[in-house]
């Protein structure tokens, strides 16, 4: 124990901040109608850049530098040692932080803090952070598992991706509210979030304008939480992604509808979903920057 996480940091006097990404995956396998990027990695990047984007997960490290794009990495790992050249790769490629799926979710406790100790300790001697997503097959992919990990090390940080909890765990089956208060320790140590929302039944959902639904309420809450639990212990230049990753239909993320000629087709615009995603996110940082004062 007593290991030092990190903040992401640009290293300025700035107040702590949001920053708004986007995983590259988002701009992948568009629908033919989306109003987004529909090209090669070059066209991808510069409508990110365009759409005021300001960072990238898993985008082309040229490409980026090229733009004035920040960079984030994302890797799985199921074994000790697999992040010895990883995070050495990383810190000298100038990515901001990782986040990580660790493991395969059947691991018993003692694998469990074996993985999680070999990732913090290598957080630490790179002073590179690294944070656990709350994902689907993987270690923290159940929420009782994932409080309980934070009591055995209460330095671990995460990537709060909650449509997996959300839809896997339906969180809403016996009120939603004290699931919130249950996880609050997680709220607390959210340092990067996946922007994705789904409902009790869908993991990714395409929420129209966002307006008048319920579960969209309920991810605007799970953010302002996680925003809150960042500012509290906040230092300046110290920042927090809100990555945006609607992820495509081959991979059964985005759901599909048939269109009127009967051809299956994405059921919205997941390139339009994300520039919406970054209003609603604005919106929830203003909420929580309220609350805490």
């Amino acid at each position: 124990m007593g290991r030092i996480i990190k903040n992401t940091n640009d290293g300025s006097q700035q107040p702590p901040y949001v920053r708004m990404d986007i995983n590259i995956w988002n701009a992948n396998n568009l629908p033919e109608f989306t109003r987004g990027p529909l090209g090669d990695d070059t066209i991808k990047h510069k409508a990110i850049k365009a759409a005021g984007f300001q960072g990238v997960q898993d985008g082309d490290p040229t490409l980026c530098k090229q733009l004035g794009l920040e960079l984030t990495a994302h890797a799985r790992i199921n074994k000790v040692g697999e992040l010895d050249e990883l995070v050495p790769t990383w810190k000298s490629g100038k990515y901001n932080c990782a986040t990580l799926h660790v493991g395969w979710g059947m691991e018993s406790d003692a694998e469990v803090d074996e993985l999680v100790g070999y990732v913090l300790d290598m957080s630490e001697k790179h002073d590179f952070p690294i944070y656990f997503e709350t994902h689907r097959a993987t270690i923290t992919q159940d929420m009782q598992r994932t409080v309980e990990l934070v009591k055995r090390f209460p330095e671990i940080r995460f990537n709060g991706d909650f449509s997996h909890w959300y839809t896997g765990q339906e969180m809403v089956y016996g009120g939603i509210e004290n699931k919130w208060d249950f996880i609050a320790p997680v709220f607390e140590r959210v340092r990067f979030m996946h922007g994705r929302i789904g409902n009790p039944g869908c993991i990714q959902v395409d929420v129209a304008d966002g307006k008048n639904q319920e579960y969209v309420e309920h991810f605007k809450e799970m953010w302002t939480r996680s925003f809150m639990g960042f500012l509290k212990s906040a230092q300046p230049g110290d920042y927090i992604c809100f990555t945006t990753e609607l992820l495509q239909a081959d991979i059964y993320y985005a759901r599909q509808v048939k269109n009127e000629k009967g051809e299956w087709q994405e059921e919205g615009d997941r390139w339009q979903q994300a520039l919406l995603y970054k209003d609603l996110a604005k919106v929830c940082w203003a909420e929580a920057q309220k609350r805490i004062k």
